[in-house]
């Protein structure tokens, strides 16, 4: 008998292995996406990717035939709308990296969008994973796009210098 279990156990190791090879690094993307901090400086992305995989670890055996990527970007996007919901309030923000393409947006707007256009999560799954009805999930991708695609310019400040006097 323990001779099975160990190698369940073992199988499940590799299982699991091959997976985070193989997801890790999407998962890991998002999850910087999502935080809006630099690729090259992201705590909080490593650690909700951490969480996402121990959850999926934890869930592995009761999968049975569930993608174990949708679980892993379940949790994620839950997890990151839990915590920036507790953290900053309905609409606080987060302080986001400025050199992050996403800074601009609010973290309601960073996660409608990278699960729509980064994931390809469809709209109505979207809402439903959200809590929200589909047509505010369209609006927020609708409105994080534009704000993406055509930024707020910047006004640069005037000079100030000495102004000459007419004669």
């Amino acid at each position: 008998m323990p001779d099975r279990q160990s190698a369940r156990g073992a199988r499940r190791a590799r299982e699991f292995e091959a997976f985070v090879a193989g997801a890790a690094g999407r998962l890991l993307h998002a999850a910087t996406l999502l935080t809006a901090e630099a690729p090259d400086a992201n705590p909080r992305a490593r650690r909700l990717l951490t969480l996402a995989l121990a959850h999926t670890y934890a869930r592995w055996d009761r999968l049975r035939g569930e993608d174990p990527y949708d679980c892993a970007r379940q949790f994620l996007a839950t997890r990151f709308a839990r915590s920036t919901w507790h953290r900053y309030g309905a609409f606080g923000r987060a302080r986001p990296d400025p050199r992050s393409p996403l800074a601009a947006l609010t973290p309601r707007e960073r996660l409608v969008l990278v699960l729509r256009l980064y994931e390809g999560v469809a709209e109505e799954q979207a809402a439903a994973l959200l809590g929200l009805p589909a047509e505010r999930v369209h609006t927020l991708c609708d409105r994080a796009t534009a704000t993406v695609l055509h930024p707020a310019r910047q006004t640069p400040p005037r000079p100030v210098g000495r102004r000459v006097a007419p004669s």
